[in-house]
């Protein structure tokens, strides 16, 4: 009758069955002598426990304790161990998630704006927002507010952008009194605030006053694509490997690059830009992003015939999209770097389709139109 059973019992058999299995897993790291004097112990302590005689069944689980512990000592921080195990465990399933589930990215630049912002400066007169409002509008909107002023007359010698944690974004600006950290891309630093190398700033004069709003930062489904094609007006991410017009303009020691823009045009499409209007196949494009972007509505201007581009310079030109490649384009289509000027996206340097908006929580959080 288990409910009567004294404790001192159940807690020696629970050793016992717990012995024994510990024995057999370390049983082919034993010399034959250490086993023979295990099992010995064990045998004592289930004789004991037959018996049901207290104070021998106390010994001989005393006896039990001392001469596994001599012959397998205890591991020392276990706990540490399973913490570094349930890490690792962690670590390797979120790594798996991210490689076929989920991506995160970054919208580097305002090339699909306004559906999608990169990261951007706003110049302000005004004093900066209190500590508190300031910290809200970083985790609610992505803004960091920036007060930099000239402690005394300097120039500035050099902008220096670094990433860190492959994620986050700084420039250093080296003037000729110190170097000082702008949480925001070199580009945004120089185009939106007018920090270039040579410029000189008066004692107490503005040097950057604002805030930077940090880019939309989305989520790529890397799992559609694995069951159908990419297809017209998807926002998609690709790989910038092997497409020459974009490698030659990048730093090298980058290597690829992640570039997201819409898909305008699949194997066999002609494409043609009488701005504002997008062409598929001699028809204005009917997708209502297209739609959308032509409308030169709510922040839209349409699509454009770049004089410096490769293809679509003039209203009459088409391209004709040839086979396993896609055309892309900027919704920004005044400010957009894309298949206009470098050419096709190879169909094996798709990563997947632009999903999710997770941050900052603006009106452009959700699903990606």
């Amino acid at each position: 009758m288990g409910l009567f059973t004294p404790r001192y019992i159940k807690e020696a058999r629970l050793l016992s069955e717990g012995a024994s299995k510990t024995l057999h897993h370390h049983r082919d790291l034993l010399q034959a002598a250490q086993i023979s004097t295990l099992q010995e112990l064990i045998g004592r302590l289930n004789s004991a426990i037959s018996a049901k005689k207290e104070q021998d069944i106390l010994a001989a689980t005393h006896e039990l304790e001392i001469g596994f512990s001599a012959v397998i000592p205890a591991r020392s921080h276990p706990v540490w161990a399973e913490n570094i195990e349930a890490i690792v465990v962690a670590v390797a399933l979120a790594v798996s998630f991210q490689a076929y589930f989920l991506k995160p990215f970054k919208i580097p630049t305002g090339s699909m704006q306004p559906t999608l912002y990169g990261m951007t400066g706003h110049p302000m007169e005004s004093p900066l927002p209190d500590p508190i409002t300031r910290a809200i509008d970083f985790v609610r909107l992505g803004r960091t507010h920036i007060d930099l002023k000239a402690s005394t007359k300097e120039e500035v010698l050099g902008l220096n952008e670094q990433t860190k944690l492959n994620f986050f974004t700084f420039t250093e600006v080296v003037t000729t009194e110190g170097r000082f950290s702008i949480f925001a891309p070199r580009d945004v630093v120089a185009r939106d605030f007018g920090v270039r190398p040579g410029r000189v700033y008066q004692t107490g004069e503005t040097i950057v006053h604002g805030y930077v709003q940090a880019g939309d930062q989305v989520f790529v489904d890397r799992m559609t694509y694995q069951f159908r094609n990419p297809t017209r007006s998807d926002v998609f991410v690709f790989k910038t490997t092997g497409i020459k017009r974009i490698e030659m303009n990048l730093d090298p020691a980058l290597g690829s690059q992640f570039y997201i823009k819409r898909l305008a045009g699949v194997p066999g499409d002609s494409l043609r830009i009488d701005a504002p209007k997008l062409f598929l196949d001699g028809s204005i494009a009917s997708q209502s992003p297209f739609q959308r972007v032509m409308s030169c509505e709510n922040g839209y201007r349409g699509y454009s015939n770049p004089s410096a581009a490769q293809y679509l310079t003039t209203p009459e030109e088409t391209f004709t999209v040839p086979p396993h490649a896609f055309f892309a384009l900027g919704d920004n289509s005044y400010n957009s770097s894309d298949s206009r000027y470098w050419g096709i996206v190879p169909e094996r340097n798709v990563i997947g389709r632009g999903y999710f908006v997770y941050w900052p929580f603006s009106e452009r959080w959700g699903f990606i139109r």
